[in-house]
């Protein structure tokens, strides 16, 4: 037996789940009763399984050199017990923040930041209709009732964020980020809002705007194809919404982000800010290399950072911050539901990304899809990644302009409101 396939021997002794090992020439090494097989090509394969670069393995899996059989849940479990022993956090250095930041100036140009966006959210609508609820709403649901299924978690969600703006009938409403419009619609459906979306998407601006027509509210509702950046502040918005958008703007530009949805925000308005944070301190990231994969195959462009760090970059943009929630196992259970949803149409989900991009492009985006939907999902319950929605206003300076003296903004300073029954 060769020093690679002993020590990977000793490897899959340790691990929490029966593993084995098949290579192409039908030897097999591992347990004889495995929940998860891996394929590989030859023994020289085992140097990605005996060190400790999972986005190796990530990677070799997604360009097809590696096979999986197994559940996808039952992968995840494999793993997380193979992060665990390195340590979940590999802690960033001076060095390495110096080039973070040179990185994300780089990264995120107006240019770049359209294509992006594009690489991911334009990858099929077919595609991802097969396994997002009936809304396409492609952000952490809330699971209000442990009862609910996907799509009412979804509108529980939707519903939730519009009475935490308590949104009111005649106010200006702006969605950045408005993915397929359902945060858009049901305000505007709900609460008769007049209300403005955004999206660097063209597949998701087209989309929209059929709704928007099938639905009579072109004199309520618009869709723009738009950057944040231009959007113009001359007459802001009573409310704000975005959702799932900020780990898009990048580390040079969180700044200008909150500068320029302040602008966008009339005084005493409400601003909700809902999206993805690290659950490590001072830009430390997971090991074993995950972020590479989720930079190369999914989100280009994407950067997290720490709920502490959003709320400072919120304050130095006079942003008040009223309220913030942790959804993080909320997010886990709704990846969870994606995923199961995408592994029980495999064939329709390949037959229609081999439509859209090729035979060869089309399994590796299946395959990628598949590991990221059910890698995020471990990574929220581990607590390495969360999802916070943060409340917060803009102070009107006006010491009289709330129910409390000092309140300064439309925000009551009380809870009850937001679980109040909807309109």
């Amino acid at each position: 037996m060769s020093i690679l396939v002993n020590e990977a021997s000793k490897r899959l002794e340790r691990l929490p789940l029966p593993t084995a090992l098949e290579f192409a020439s039908g030897a097999r090494i591992g347990a004889p009763d495995p929940q998860i097989t891996l394929r590989l090509p030859d023994e020289k394969a085992l140097r990605l399984l005996t060190g400790n670069r999972l986005d190796a393995i990530a990677d070799a899996i997604v360009e097809g050199k590696v096979g999986i059989e197994g559940r996808m849940r039952d992968l995840m479990t494999l793993t997380a017990g193979l992060i665990r022993p390195m340590g979940a956090a590999v802690q960033a250095g001076w060095l390495r923040r110096a080039i973070y930041t040179l990185r994300s100036a780089r990264m995120h140009t107006r240019a770049r930041d359209a294509g992006q966006i594009s690489f991911h959210y334009d990858v099929s609508d077919d595609f991802y209709q097969l396994w997002l609820d009936p809304r396409r709403v492609y952000s952490c649901a809330y699971f209000a009732d442990p009862s609910m299924t996907l799509a009412q978690a979804q509108e529980a969600k939707l519903d939730l964020i519009c009475r935490k703006l308590d949104l009111k009938a005649g106010e200006r409403f702006l969605d950045v980020g408005a993915g397929w419009g359902g945060l858009l619609l049901w305000a505007a459906e709900n609460y008769g809002v007049t209300a403005t979306g955004i999206t660097l998407s063209r597949n998701q601006h087209a989309h929209v705007n059929r709704l928007i027509h099938e639905k009579g509210l072109e004199r309520r509702v618009t869709m723009e194809l738009r950057d944040y950046r231009d959007l113009p502040d001359d007459q802001p918005y009573d409310k704000i919404a975005s959702v799932g958008m900020f780990e898009h703007v990048g580390r040079v530009n969180l700044p200008i982000y909150f500068r320029k949805l302040r602008a966008l925000l009339r005084p005493g308005g409400l601003l909700m800010n809902h999206g993805i944070t690290s659950g490590f301190l001072d830009d430390a990231a997971v090991s074993g290399g995950l972020g590479n994969f989720i930079e190369k195959y999914i989100f280009p462009g994407g950067e997290l950072f720490h709920i502490s760090h959003v709320q400072r970059e919120m304050a130095g943009a006079d942003l008040e911050v009223v309220d913030t929630e942790s959804l993080r196992p909320h997010y886990a259970r709704t990846l969870w539901a994606w995923s199961d949803g995408l592994e029980a149409c495999l064939p329709e989900a390949e037959r229609i990304l081999i439509q859209s991009h090729g035979e060869d492009r089309g399994h590796q985006v299946l395959r990628a899809f598949r590991l990221y939907l059910a890698g995020c999902a471990m990574a929220f319950e581990e607590g390495w990644v969360s999802l916070h929605q943060i409340l917060a206003t803009r102070p009107d300076g006006n010491m009289d302009s709330g129910d409390l003296r000092g309140a300064q903004s439309t925000y009551p300073f009380r809870r009850g409101y937001m679980y109040a029954n909807r309109p």
